[in-house]
């Protein structure tokens, strides 16, 4: 599975950007799609996921209400809606493939298999 993650950017406090994640080679296994997010100095955290099939989401706390994960299953893209952006949102952000992750395990980036490369958002204050 290949994945090329796309959005980034620099902008405001307050302002909103998605990200997209699009995948190829995809197979029946590959049922979860997760987004982490890494800041200088801090260790990868989870940011959210979402079930291929069922489209069952799961979002980290710090941005439950501001961050919306979504799948186009005809486009095979996996997308991260990101508003109400804050400073401490500002990370290299990965989205990353893998397969029947049971809920206790999607928020592990060890569980996931394939990665895409990062994109960058920053936001200034």
């Amino acid at each position: 599975v290949q994945l090329q993650a796309s959005g980034g950017g620099l902008v405001q406090a307050g302002d909103s950007l998605r990200l997209s994640c699009a995948v190829s080679g995809r197979t029946f296994t590959t049922n979860t799609m997760g987004w982490f997010r890494q800041a200088p100095g801090k260790e990868r955290e989870f940011v959210a996921a979402i079930r291929w099939s069922a489209g069952s989401t799961y979002y980290a706390d710090a941005v439950k209400g501001r961050f919306t994960i979504s799948r186009d299953n005809a486009k095979n893209t996996v997308y991260l809606q990101m508003n109400s952006l804050k400073p401490e949102d500002t990370a290299v952000y990965r989205c990353a493939a893998g397969g029947l992750l049971i809920a206790s395990e999607l928020r592990r980036s060890g569980a996931y298999e394939d990665w895409g490369q990062g994109t960058q958002v920053t936001v200034s204050s």
